[in-house]
């Protein structure tokens, strides 16, 4: 098989979640030109339904819009069971799915803590849970959870503690899961990203409008990357490329950890 070919993720099916927007969106629409057929996955159904319609006409891929909470459980599962129901099967799940909230913790409720940990956290275990076992009962699959350089770093100047314990979680998840079901030819990693331009970074900018200038200064890459700059190492760890990468950590960040 040719090099390429093997990025190729055609006849299979994948889930992307909080796939309407960001680096979701960016990382739906680059599964569906590796082949693949896509479920966008969000809270916003009509938001969704747009992101799934403008991919299905930019690419040969059939698409699908799922409503979800990934901190709910039964909406979950009704999201996997839709895409069993429309495509028979699941071969890729990304789970990206994210928010922050920007707050020190001397100030933060605990119903900001929950809300950031429930959705990137516990929904990582629940979207994992409910896609994961279908590769399980079958030819196996691949997980990529968008993760963060945050696990790994403490992010300044910006307070957010409850969003680098989520990432850092994320990051041990995957390590275990991937050991567990690597008898299964499931493979889990994540990808770990720095600074995108995201709704995320907009928000900071709002509370520091120099934190742009702050965050490059610590980076070898003078440079705050779009979301399609992530998406290319998604379809990589989705894809036969990396067929004997499991339980890594790809970041993706610039260089900012280097220092």
């Amino acid at each position: 098989m040719a090099v390429l070919d093997r990025f190729r993720l055609d006849g299979q099916t994948a889930i992307v979640t909080g796939g309407n927007r960001g680096i979701g969106r960016a990382i739906a629409q680059a599964l569906a030109e590796a082949g693949a057929d896509v479920v966008v996955a969000n809270r916003s159904e009509e938001s969704g339904r747009v992101a799934a319609e403008e991919i299905a006409d930019s690419t040969d891929a059939e698409t699908l819009a799922v409503p979800v909470d990934v901190a709910d459980e039964s909406s979950v599962e009704a999201m996997v069971e839709a895409t069993l129901d429309e495509f028979g099967g699941v071969d890729v799940l990304v789970n990206n799915a994210g928010i922050v909230v920007h707050e020190g913790i001397e100030d933060m409720t605990l119903a900001e803590w929950n809300s950031v940990v429930q959705t990137n956290l516990t929904g990582v275990f629940l979207c994992s849970k409910y896609a994961g076992a279908p590769m399980v009962a079958g030819d196996g699959g691949a997980i990529v959870s968008v993760s963060s350089m945050s696990a790994f770093v403490a992010n300044y100047p910006q307070r957010q503690v409850a969003y680098n314990a989520s990432k850092g979680g994320v990051e041990s998840f995957t390590r275990q899961l991937a050991s567990e079901w690597a008898e299964h030819d499931v493979r889990v990693n994540t990808v770990a990203p720095g600074y995108i331009r995201t709704d995320n970074t907009d928000q900071a900018d709002a509370i520091d409008p120099d934190i742009d200038e702050v965050w490059k200064s610590e980076m070898l890459m003078d440079d705050i990357a779009p979301p399609e700059d992530v998406a290319p190492t998604v379809v990589y760890l989705a894809s036969d490329a990396a067929r004997y990468v499991t339980g890594a950590s790809v970041v993706v960040d610039g260089g900012y950890t280097v220092r």
